[in-house]
């Protein structure tokens, strides 16, 4: 069900109409505020959407006041970058632009194809965007009871009811502290993503999303409105035709300003603005999807050199491969080693020098303190075990795990038993976003993997 006032109804396209309706539907205001079509929403592409100077006659000379959000500041005149980096990474598409919009309001009052709600992981109505429930009426909780909860960074979609949306997407936003920012960065990236993505699995186009975050998860603003501005971006630019309209809402004046400022930054609308914004952008705007970039977690893959051309197998190689600034380290005794990043160096070492190594680790640990044997672990340096010395190891470390109480272990829920193969070797699934090195005992953690297994091999037995 749709509702509509008189005044919005009757609503023209000019400038002054739409300021007009759009102060009208300013938070705060007491009563049920009616519904507002697209159309009176302002587009970020709009020549009328550009900053104007104090002076301008837009902003003095008219006889009512420009609205708080018509009338952009000059984003650019704050300083919010991180330095110059050449090419500007987000460069000028009026496609794109044309599907953002910015407004001052709830989300819910618009006529949209889907609203955001940002929820809790039971997406109780307590812990939900403010006056979203009232606005669609009791149906929308009965609803959101029989979806089972949502995990953090994830969405879920119901039915609108009362609110002039057709759908309303639920989504879980992440808890902030500042030692776990990227793991927060990257939840929030999706969060916006798993939106968008729903929306076009189920054939919608445009959406309202207000800020995911939320005061009680400690979010900083700025922050999170880089993530989201930029994830949309990306996800645009590779969906950009089957989505009509993305409305950023705002409902206090500091994210409004938030807003203003950093939203020429992705998505500039001339080559001046995407010239200054190359210079303003932060050091991290994410990936292709938007997502923080982990280092750590970057396997990279280079091509072979230019002495590997009378190969049979020869690749050819770009004549401008950096060999500096990237964390490569050059050794003497190998071309191939200089083009590839040192963490991986030992995936292409020679078996014979391998196994030479380990015979003469296994010398030394003969020399002295064999610490590993020590702690029942074996000797890890030397030659690989027999089947008989790995059984004993083996069964060395199950008489361990049963004897001790490895529960906080199976709290984690950091592996589960998948079952057997086909040769009944059990079978263990690791969830790696669960195993957060630095709260686990990795010896423990050992342990109880060897108990489980056993306990997998055992079940599946006849």
């Amino acid at each position: 069900m749709q509702r509509r006032s008189p005044a919005a109804a009757s609503a023209s396209a000019s400038p002054g109409a739409v300021a007009a309706a759009a102060a009208a539907m300013a938070p705060g205001v007491g009563g049920v505020e009616p519904a507002v079509a697209l159309d009176q929403v302002p587009r970020w592409s709009d020549p009328d959407q550009r900053f104007h100077s104090p002076s301008s006659p837009t902003a003095a000379g008219s006889g009512a006041p420009a609205s708080s959000f018509l009338s952009f500041a000059d984003p650019l005149d704050a300083a919010a970058g991180g330095g110059g980096h050449g090419a500007c990474r987000f460069p000028v598409d009026p496609e794109v632009n044309s599907r953002i919009y910015l407004w001052r309001g709830h989300p819910w009052n618009l006529e949209v194809d889907a609203v955001v709600n940002s929820t809790n992981e039971s997406l109780d109505e307590a812990h939900s965007s403010p006056g979203l429930h009232a606005a669609a009426g009791p149906e929308l909780a009965e609803e959101c009871a029989t979806l089972g909860g949502c995990r953090t960074g994830m969405a879920k979609m119901t039915n609108a009811y009362d609110l002039p949306a057709r759908k309303v997407i639920h989504t879980v936003g992440p808890k902030y502290a500042v030692k776990y920012h990227t793991a927060a960065e990257s939840a929030l990236s999706h969060c916006y993503r798993s939106c968008l993505e729903l929306l076009v699995e189920n054939g919608l186009e445009s959406i309202a999303m207000g800020c995911i975050y939320t005061e009680a998860k400690n979010y900083p603003r700025e922050p999170a409105a880089h993530v989201a501005i930029r994830t949309v971006r990306r996800f645009l630019e590779k969906q950009k035709d089957k989505i009509t309209a993305v409305v950023f809402c705002t409902i206090s004046s500091t994210d409004t300003e938030i807003y203003k400022r950093l939203l020429p930054l992705y998505f500039p609308r001339d080559k001046q603005e995407e010239e200054m914004a190359s210079l303003k952008l932060p050091a991290d705007v994410g990936d292709e999807n938007g997502e923080p970039i982990i280092d750590e977690r970057k396997i990279r893959i280079k091509t072979l050199p230019a002495e590997a051309a009378n190969s049979k197998y020869a690749v050819p190689v770009p004549a401008d491969i950096p060999l500096s600034g990237s964390g490569l380290t050059r050794r003497r005794n190998s071309k191939l080693d200089s083009y590839l990043d040192p963490s991986f160096m030992s995936i292409i070492k020679d078996p014979d020098l391998r196994r030479k190594e380990q015979w003469e680790k296994s010398a030394q640990a003969k020399k002295g303190f064999n610490f590993a044997k020590l702690l029942g672990f074996g000797d890890l340096g030397g030659p690989a075990l027999s089947a008989a010395e790995e059984y004993s190891l083996h069964q060395r470390y199950l008489a361990k795990a049963n004897s001790l109480n490895l529960s906080e272990i199976a709290e984690m829920k950091i592996i589960y038993r998948g079952g057997v193969d086909s040769e009944g070797r059990p079978i263990m699934v690791v969830v790696g976003a669960h195993f957060l090195l630095r709260c686990l005992d990795l010896e423990r953690f050992i342990l109880y993997v060897v108990k489980a297994g056993k306990e997998t091999a055992s079940l599946s037995e006849p």
